[in-house]
C-alpha cells in the first residue's frame, strides 16, 4: 500500500511529537502496527431511538472486522439519528432535517479531528443517508456508505402492513371504518423488528439513490436488515475501502454530475420520494456539483416510473429485494441508454462494469414493469412554478389521483391545526388544504405531513382534496400533494397571502401551481404582510433557521457558490 495512503493518519501518530497521540489510541486498544496502517473511521448511527437503526451496532462490528482482515485499522464512532415516524406531528419533528446537518458536520468533524485515512458510514433512517453523504463529500476522502436495510412487512388479516398502514387507521379510526381495537392491532404488528420504513418511502429512495451515485456497494440499498447478504455487505466494505485507499478515489471522483443525473433517473424509475429532490440538491452542493430543480425536470420527461411500490403502489422492498432488487432494473436503464455506464463508482469500477453479469428478474415477477409497459410513462416527481411558487414546488403526482385540480383554499398556520380539521370532518371534497409557515426557517425544519395526509387517505379523500405545504412529505405520504413551496411563507412567499375561499390551480402536465386572483390583489396583500416572528430565539432549531437556505436549493446551512 503506497504511503500516502496514510497521509491523514501519520499528522497524528508519527514522529517523537506524537508519543501523546500514540499513548491515547493505546488506551482504546491500538498497538505498534496499527501506527504504520491506514486508520478507517466507521461512522455508526447506532440508536435505540428506532427500529430503522436499532441493529446497526451489529453492522458496525461486521463492517470492523471487514476492514482489519484488510490490514486497515477500523476505530467506530458514532453520530446521532432521530425518528420520523415517531415524532411525526408533534413539534419534536421539526428537529428532522436539522439532523442531517448535525449528522453531516459530526461525521466531518470526528474523521477531520481524528484523521482518518477512509470513512465508511452506516445509515438507516432518512436522514442519515443524506447527512452521511454530505459529510463524506465534505472530507473528500476515500469513503463508502452502508445501507442498514430495509424492515420486513409486518401482517394484519393476512395483509402485509407497514408504519403507513397505521397512520392510516388512524384517519380509517376518525372515520369510524374501524374499531378501537382493530387500531391496536395494526398499531402492534406493523412493525416487527429492525429495519428502514418497508416501501419505496425516503429512506429506501436514499437508498437506492446513493447505490445509483455510485458510493455504496452494487445490492447494498435492496437487503433486508437482518440478512447474510447485508452482513457480507458490510464484510465487503473491507476490501473495497483497502481498494479505495491503494487508488486514491474518493468522492469527487465518484459524486459527478452525470452520477447525480444517474441517481434522478433511478429515483423517478422506482417511483421515489420528494425528499430525494431535496437530498440530492444538498448532497451536490456538498460535493461542488451544479444541480437544480430544472434537472429533475428535463430528466423526468425522458424517465418512466416503472416500480409498483408503496405508497402509491403495492409492493414493499422486501418484495423487491425477493426478486434481486434493483440492479436488474439498472441494468435495463443502461442497455436502454438511461444511465451513464462510465461513471466510477466505490468498487474501483464502472457502473457498467459492475452491472456486466446482472440477471434479469424472473420471468412472471410484477414488481418492476417493462419498459414498453410503464406505470407512467414520465416522472413523477413534478417540479410547478406559477404564483403560488416562483422559486419551484415539488409534486409527487402518480397519476391515480388525476394530473389536474382545481379547489378552494382551507388555510392553516401550522400542521396540527391542519390536522385536527381534517379529522373532525372540517376538510371537504373540492378543497385545497394549504399548510404553511412550516418551511425550513418558518417550522423551522420543514416538517413532514404524513399525518395530514394520511388522515386524508384514510378519510377516503385521496382523489377530492389537494394538500400544498411550504413543508415537505414523507416518503410514505400519496395523494395530490404539493411540497417545497418556495419562497416560504416566512420569507414572504405569496403562500402567506391565501385566504380561506381563494381558487387553487394546480397542473401538472402544465407545471403550473397559481392563485386564481388578480396581479393587482397580490401585489397588495404582500405589501400588507408583517415580518415573520421568528418562534425560536435560541438553540439548534434558531441556529439552524438562520443559517438554512430555501428548499429549492436543498435547504442546506453551507450554500456551495456555484
Amino acid at each position: 500500500m503506497k504511503k500516502n495512503n496514510t497521509k491523514f493518519s501519520r499528522e497524528i501518530v508519527k514522529g517523537y511529537e506524537r508519543a501523546p497521540s500514540r499513548a491515547m489510541l493505546r488506551g482504546v486498544g491500538f498497538e505498534d502496527k496499527d501506527f504504520e496502517i491506514p486508520q478507517v473511521g466507521i461512522a455508526s448511527t447506532w440508536s435505540q431511538v428506532t427500529p430503522c437503526n436499532s441493529h446497526i451496532n451489529q453492522l458496525a462490528e461486521s463492517v470492523s472486522k471487514g476492514v482489519k482482515s484488510n490490514d486497515l485499522k477500523p476505530v467506530i464512532f458514532n453520530t446521532i439519528t432521530i425518528s420520523d415516524g415517531i415524532s411525526m406531528g408533534t413539534e419534536g419533528m421539526k428537529y428532522s432535517l436539522v439532523s442531517r446537518e448535525i449528522i453531516a458536520d459530526s461525521i466531518e468533524t470526528v474523521a477531520g479531528c481524528e484523521g482518518f485515512d477512509g470513512v465508511i458510514a452506516i445509515g438507516g433512517c432518512d436522514k442519515n443517508m443524506p447527512g452521511c453523504l454530505i459529510g463524506l463529500a465534505r472530507l473528500n476522502r476515500p469513503s463508502l456508505f452502508i445501507y442498514g436495510g430495509t424492515i420486513m412487512p409486518g401482517v394484519y388479516k393476512n395483509k402485509k402492513i407497514d408504519i403507513v398502514s397505521v397512520f392510516e387507521a388512524v384517519g380509517q379510526f376518525a372515520k369510524k371504518e374501524i374499531t378501537e381495537e382493530e387500531l391496536k392491532q395494526i398499531e402492534e404488528n406493523a412493525i416487527p423488528g429492525p429495519g428502514s420504513c418497508g416501501g419505496m418511502y425516503t429512506a429506501n429512495t436514499m437508498a437506492s439513490a446513493v447505490e445509483a451515485l455510485g458510493m455504496s456497494l452494487p445490492g447494498s440499498s435492496s437487503q433486508a436488515a437482518v440478512s447474510k447478504d447485508k452482513k457480507l455487505d458490510c464484510l465487503n466494505a473491507g476490501i473495497a475501502m483497502r481498494n479505495l485507499l491503494e487508488k486514491n478515489i474518493t468522492p469527487k471522483d465518484i459524486m459527478t454530475r452525470k452520477a447525480f443525473i444517474n441517481a434522478i433517473t433511478v429515483t423517478i424509475t422506482l417511483g421515489g420520494s420528494t425528499n430525494a429532490v431535496l437530498h440530492l440538491l444538498a448532497m451536490a452542493n456538498a460535493v461542488g456539483v451544479k444541480l437544480e430543480l430544472d434537472d429533475f425536470t428535463k430528466i423526468g420527461k425522458k424517465v418512466p416510473v416503472l416500480g409498483d411500490l408503496r405508497p402509491s403502489g403495492k409492493y414493499m422492498m422486501s418484495e423487491l429485494v425477493k426478486i434481486g432488487g434493483i440492479q436488474p432494473m439498472m441494468k435495463t436503464l443502461l442497455d436502454a441508454g438511461m444511465l451513464y455506464g462510465d461513471c466510477l463508482t466505490v468498487t474501483g469500477k464502472t457502473l457498467s462494469e459492475n452491472l456486466s453479469k446482472t440477471k434479469k428478474y424472473p420471468a412472471k415477477q410484477k414488481i418492476i414493469k417493462p419498459l414498453n409497459d410503464p406505470i407512467k410513462k414520465d416522472s413523477h416527481l413534478v417540479i410547478l412554478y406559477g404564483n403560488l411558487a416562483p422559486d419551484g414546488a415539488v409534486a409527487k403526482i402518480s397519476g391515480k389521483e388525476g394530473l389536474k385540480f382545481e379547489g378552494k383554499a382551507i388555510v392553516f398556520d401550522s400542521e396540527e391545526k391542519a390536522m385536527e380539521a381534517i379529522l373532525k370532518g372540517k376538510v371537504k371534497k373540492g378543497h385545497v388544504v394549504v399548510i404553511r409557515y412550516e418551511g425550513p426557517k418558518g417550522g423551522p425544519g420543514m416538517r413532514e405531513m404524513l399525518g395530514p395526509t394520511s388522515a386524508i387517505m384514510g378519510k377516503g379523500l385521496g382523489k377530492d382534496v389537494a394538500l400544498i405545504t411550504d413543508g415537505r412529505f414523507s416518503g410514505g405520504s400519496h395523494g395530490f400533494v404539493i411540497g417545497h413551496v418556495s419562497p416560504e411563507a416566512a420569507m414572504k412567499g405569496p403562500i402567506a397571502i391565501i385566504k380561506n375561499g381563494d381558487k387553487i390551480q394546480i397542473d401538472a402536465q402544465l407545471q403550473k401551481i397559481d392563485l386564481k386572483i388578480s396581479k393587482s390583489e397580490i401585489k397588495n396583500r404582500l405589501k400588507k404582510l408583517t415580518n415573520f416572528n421568528k418562534k425560536y430565539k435560541k438553540g439548534i432549531l434558531a441556529k439552524y433557521a438562520s443559517l438554512v437556505s430555501s428548499a429549492s436549493k436543498g435547504a442546506v446551512t453551507d450554500v456551495f457558490d456555484q
